[in-house]
């Protein structure tokens, strides 16, 4: 098992400042996935399994977003406005990936060739949370199961989800679904290259606490179907 966290942090480098927005928005789902990094770092230590967590914000770039993505690098994120990246150079552009994006991937990219080397199997699961509201519409789930080719390994998870608790709104590639307009990491190391993969979207008011953040790595950890791979 490897865990992938691509927005665990929303940490900006002191010559950035705030990227212009006001302190109170590096808190929000804007700058990273709350919650995620707390689940990521319980669910490898229940599995023994390697986790990759990012260390930047998004807001500075995002390491879920191949870098041709029109939201690699945002000037505006829902609706807040986002100064310092509005007219970047590309040499700007580029040092950010060379700083942030690139060592992250380079090494997820050596961590699965080594693994490769040593015949070891390999299963992608990454975490990531969301807003229980957005553009003022209600999102009802309590997790999201996104998967593309791995169908069979998602569904089982999902049931065993479900069966650990009957009360769970666990839903099938909701919020989102996997495109490679704005997913990577399940894209580039999962399916397409032959490692099983999914992806957990938590609801972002369940795991605001360390007790919430347990109790969902547990979840999840426990209810991850292997052996349907």
């Amino acid at each position: 098992m490897v865990l992938l966290c691509p927005h665990a942090s929303n940490y900006l480098p002191p010559q950035y400042g705030t990227l212009g927005v006001p302190q109170s928005e590096l808190q929000r789902h804007i700058a990273w996935d709350i919650g995620a990094a707390a689940v990521t770092r319980s669910m490898a230590a229940a599995l023994d399994a390697v986790a990759f967590l990012g260390t930047s914000s998004r807001l500075l770039i995002d390491l879920n977003r191949p870098l041709t993505s029109a939201t690699s690098i945002v000037t505006r994120s829902e609706r807040t406005d986002i100064p310092a990246n509005v007219g970047i150079t590309t040499q700007e552009r580029a040092i950010r990936a060379a700083r942030v994006f690139t060592p992250h991937h380079q090494a997820i990219a050596d961590h699965l060739a080594e693994r490769k080397t040593q015949g070891r199997r390999t299963i992608i699961v990454a975490i990531h949370s969301f807003t229980p509201t957005y553009d003022g519409v209600a999102r009802v789930w309590d997790v999201g199961v996104l998967f593309v080719a791995s169908k069979a390994f998602a569904q089982a998870t999902i049931e065993r989800l479900r069966a650990q608790d009957a009360s769970l709104n666990v839903g099938a590639n909701v919020p989102y679904t996997v495109d490679s307009d704005t997913d990577y990491g399940v894209l580039v190391y999962g399916d397409p290259v032959g490692n099983p993969a999914l992806e957990f979207e938590l609801r972002q008011d369940l795991v605001a606490s360390g007790q919430d953040q347990q109790r969902w790595a547990r979840l999840l950890a426990d209810a991850l179907a292997i052996d349907k791979v």
